[in-house]
């Protein structure tokens, strides 16, 4: 029986049963690796240390108690994994072995999870495109196409085949972007919800998972979280208490052991009312028609499975989109500067030596976004009045008495694959903004927001859909999507079975 391709609810419930070891699973996904990547580029290190870490898995007398038991997963290249540099997409980057997980790594390994490889991302992840100096991210769809960004690499490892649940992080998108380009879920959490990166861009970016089934998104979610009751929530939208005999090791430190709850004989009523929005975007941003032809079919799907919809045809504010913008590059323009301080004192973990402000290691993209950054704060423009207003008041205004709604994700489909890291200011922010412009507004209010294949474009490329509910709506979020899975079930990209 092959492993490669399955569930990662699948593949647990196997090794704990004892069907199937963790070695020869983790195994089979390094052959896989081997085979696809060589195409698609999403890794920038595979860890052929994972089998050894499988085979200890396996010689745990706790085997039987863990959610994640000989699950492969990649985690991008900007979150600490012990033992390996983490070289966030950077030639200016340290190569010095982290000493220590990250508490996400940390929390997917205590549930059994092999982490197989590191993955590809943009430098420093300041752009949605999967370009940087460690290679070029290609998407599984398309190979000519990127697979967005600013976690490429774990999106198309997912897409792919080459490993059922990937982690990632999302500070305007860089979830979402990805798993709509590559035709996968993601889901980014609301605030507070999964231990943010090192980096959390002020409060913008949060860590989280992509997968190729709903289930899996949120098994890896309640891990990521320590939340047991999100694992089961997408069967029917709220959060369900674990069984009499659930694991608590994973997740709250108790001993017990591990057996999925089973479903409620009969589902209470699952009924939200949702918003639709097939082109949310300002005056002057288009949207591809195909994608708004799908945000009105996913609503159409959610209706007849009986949720009350109603169609959003007011558009986001237009001082909310330059207030994105200039959070954007004020971030970027502080992600460089502390790559450029002494290692001695900026404490990221990024190497032993600093590096001269627009130094020659960093690519000409993120050294003209940084500039663009800088001008912006010198003049008071870094975005934060913005932000501040549309998360006190404004995004609860605009999205009303909905308890989610739904827009697209991408506004065009995915551009040309290489070139963009060589390429200046102009070129890369114009590309940016028409490529993805309607996921950042919900970094900006804090908000959970979670991506859904749907459809299938005329170019061939994949149609995301986004999902968005105010805080603590995780659990509508990955119902929602579970029921816009069963209805639009997605194939793998060709030419990624063999």
């Amino acid at each position: 029986m092959s492993w490669a391709g399955r569930s990662a609810v699948e593949i647990a419930a196997a090794v704990r049963r004892g069907e199937v070891s963790a070695e020869a699973v983790v195994e089979e996904h390094l052959g896989v690796i081997a085979r696809r990547d060589p195409q698609v580029g999403a890794f920038r290190l595979v860890r052929k240390r994972a089998v050894e870490e499988a085979r200890a898995l396996g010689e745990r007398r706790d085997l039987a108690e863990l959610p994640l038991a000989g699950v492969p997963v990649a985690v991008k290249d900007n979150l600490e994994v012990a033992g390996e540099a983490m070289r966030a997409g950077s030639a200016a980057t340290g190569v010095t072995p982290e000493p220590r997980d990250h508490e996400t790594v940390a929390r997917l390994r205590a549930a059994g999870a092999i982490v197989v490889g590191l993955t590809n991302l943009p430098e420093l992840g300041l752009v949605g495109f999967g370009d940087s100096v460690h290679g070029v991210v290609r998407n599984p769809w398309n190979l000519s196409r990127t697979a967005g960004g600013s976690s490429s690499g774990s999106a198309a490892a997912v897409a792919a085949g080459m490993v059922p649940i990937a982690l990632g992080n999302d500070g305007m998108g860089s979830l979402r972007i990805p798993a709509a380009a590559c035709g996968v879920f993601a889901v980014k959490p609301g605030a507070g919800l999964v231990p943010p990166p090192g980096d959390d861009w002020d409060g913008l970016s949060e860590n989280g998972p992509l997968a190729a089934h709903v289930a899996d998104l949120a098994l890896a979610l309640s891990v990521l979280a320590a939340d047991p009751a999100l694992a089961e929530s997408w069967r029917g939208g709220r959060r369900r208490e674990p069984a009499p005999r659930m694991l608590r090791s994973v997740w709250a430190g108790e001993d017990e052991v591990w057996d999925p709850p089973a479903p409620p004989a009969e589902e209470e009523p699952f009924d939200l009312r949702i918003a639709y929005a097939p082109q949310p975007l300002p005056a002057g941003l288009p949207m591809d028609r195909e994608f708004r032809a799908a945000v009105r079919g996913a609503a159409e799907t959610l209706r007849v499975a009986g949720h009350t919809v109603v169609e959003r045809e007011g558009r986001l504010p237009f001082w909310l989109g330059p207030s994105t913008v200039a959070a954007w590059l004020s971030r970027a323009a502080e992600a460089v500067d502390v790559l450029s301080r002494p290692a001695a004192g900026n404490g990221t973990g990024r190497g032993s030596q600093g590096l001269a402000k627009d130094g020659p290691g960093l690519d000409r993209r993120s050294r003209a976004l940084a500039r663009g950054g800088r001008l912006l704060r010198a003049l008071s423009l870094d975005g934060a009045r913005g932000r501040a207003r549309w998360q006190a008041y404004a995004a609860d205004q605009w999205f009303g008495d909905a308890d989610v709604l739904i827009t697209p994700v991408l506004a065009t489909v995915p551009p040309a694959a290489g070139g963009w890291r060589e390429r200046g200011f102009a070129r890369n922010a114009l590309a940016n903004i028409r490529f993805a412009p309607a996921t950042g507004p919900w970094n900006m209010c804090g908000w959970p927001a979670l991506a859904v294949p749907i459809a299938t474009h005329s170019s061939g490329l994949p149609i995301g859909v986004q999902l968005v509910a105010p805080p603590g709506g995780e659990p509508q979020l990955l119902g929602l999507a579970a029921q816009l899975e069963a209805a639009h079930p997605l194939v793998r990209p060709p030419g990624m079975s063999a």
